[in-house]
């Protein structure tokens, strides 16, 4: 059989195959891989544990109007007082009364009866949505004013008015009353928690907690290591660059990880799926934000494990110069959920990682931001940022929700993301490469 010509590129093959081969051995026998691989999968099953328990418990419903009350102790709910014009404070007057008389409705018919039907935009302006589910607006015994407390002419519905004030979006809610007052309370914070959920576990557990945690003790001592114990000579006996061992410890690095992040990332979807609300057995909707997640935690530690090898090859304590750049990640992570225009995020890698998560979210959910007001609503309470909010699930969702930044659509988003991305490893890879390249072998 006629041997191939040796090349450039078979020569570039066989140098590869050979460094990510020994690399990956390397990461199999260790002890120690297996111990960091088993914290992240013991921390985020711990997580997923919690998230099964929360949605197989009940939330509490709440009469938020009143009006399954039986204020005169008449024996009829004042809702149903109210639907058919009897005074619901005086016990002389009551639909037992009429001819033919008329029984008392059951309590929990004016409990969670009305359903959130608000189909806008969110684009600046007033905008009229709502619907009375219950009756206890247009077929109270209220005059045509009562009926249109919002006076925009229109009886009983919500106006949502959208405005701009230094560079922020605001919203203001004018509801006549008896429209979407007593909302589901379980139905909502189910969703939003199931929401809140697969955004928070998916930035902070796994592109935060992942992408800094693996390559912080994996990546740090790819090349350090083979210098301080003389293997590097054995790397470098035949001619090969530096920067090119460089790259391929690193390729071996992410052999190990990245599989083991697609890995958690399919689990995470399929728990999250089977177990979220739905009206099939699958949240299958759900699928596209977690393909975002498992590939910005991959973007994340590679560009993580770019640096944390660099600073390694610096300093045989490499990982004490990791440790605070871990720490202002952490802190951008948490700047992005509140300010995802902030200037400061440009100079991290979780703020572009993070970037991606939210791209995918508002592909997928692009009513959230409509979903959360509503919650926020709840009827007619007032929300807050720290989670003081009308409905459970409201404040965290809106927490962990964010814009994809820049002003940018989500598409355009996730793109930029990934560019930036695969230019700071490209950075990272060259700056290790150089300080590599000074470097004495022992």
């Amino acid at each position: 059989m006629e041997t191939k010509p040796d090349s450039i590129y078979r020569a570039f093959d066989r140098k590869a195959s050979a460094i990510i081969e020994f690399t990956l051995r390397q990461y199999r026998t260790k002890t120690s891989t297996w111990v960091v691989l088993g914290v992240g999968f013991v921390a985020l099953s711990l997580i997923f544990l919690i998230y099964i328990d929360v949605m197989g418990s009940e939330f509490e419903s709440i009469d938020n109007d009143g009006d399954s009350t039986d204020y005169d102790n008449d024996g009829y709910p004042r809702g149903q007082e109210l639907r058919l014009g009897t005074d619901p404070w005086d016990s002389e007057s009551h639909p037992g009364l009429f001819d033919p008389p008329i029984e008392p409705d059951p309590v929990s018919m004016y409990i969670n009866e009305d359903g959130f039907d608000w189909d806008i935009t969110t684009q600046l302006g007033m905008q009229t949505t709502g619907m009375d589910d219950d009756g206890d607006c247009l077929d109270s015994n209220k005059t045509d004013s009562q009926k249109d407390s919002n006076n925009n002419g229109i009886p009983c519905d919500i106006i949502i008015e959208y405005f701009e004030s230094d560079g922020k979006i605001y919203s203001n809610i004018y509801a006549d009353s008896g429209v979407d007052e007593d909302p589901d309370e379980d139905a909502y914070s189910r969703e939003a928690i199931h929401l809140a959920f697969v955004l928070s576990i998916g930035k902070l557990g796994f592109v935060l907690l992942l992408g800094i945690f693996l390559p912080l003790f994996l990546a740090t001592g790819l090349i350090r290591d083979e210098m301080s114990s003389g293997t590097m000579h054995f790397m470098l006996a035949k001619p090969i660059a530096r920067t090119e061992v460089f790259l391929y410890r690193t390729l071996g690095y992410l052999g190990i990880v990245w599989p083991y992040v697609i890995v958690l990332g399919i689990l995470g979807a399929l728990i999250s799926g089977f177990v979220g609300p739905s009206d099939s057995f699958f949240r299958f909707a759900d699928l596209g934000v977690w393909l975002a997640i498992i590939f910005a935690t991959m973007m994340a530690t590679l560009v993580y494990g770019m640096l944390f090898n660099a600073l390694g090859v610096m300093w045989k304590y490499g990982i004490i110069l990791a440790i605070p750049f871990a720490a202002w990640e952490l802190g951008m992570a948490l700047l992005s959920m509140g300010a995802p225009d902030a200037f400061l995020l440009r100079f991290s890698v979780i703020g572009w990682a993070l970037m991606i998560v939210d791209s995918a979210a508002m592909l997928v959910w692009p009513n959230i931001d409509l979903f959360i007001l509503m919650g926020n609503w709840g009827g007619g309470g007032v929300g807050s940022w720290n989670f003081d909010s009308s409905l459970d699930g409201a404040g965290p969702l809106g927490f962990f929700s964010s814009k994809p930044g820049l002003g940018l659509s989500a598409f355009s988003g996730t793109i930029v993301a990934t560019l930036v991305l695969l230019f700071q490893a490209i950075i990272f890879w060259f700056v290790g490469g150089a300080i590599f390249k000074g470097k004495e072998i022992q």
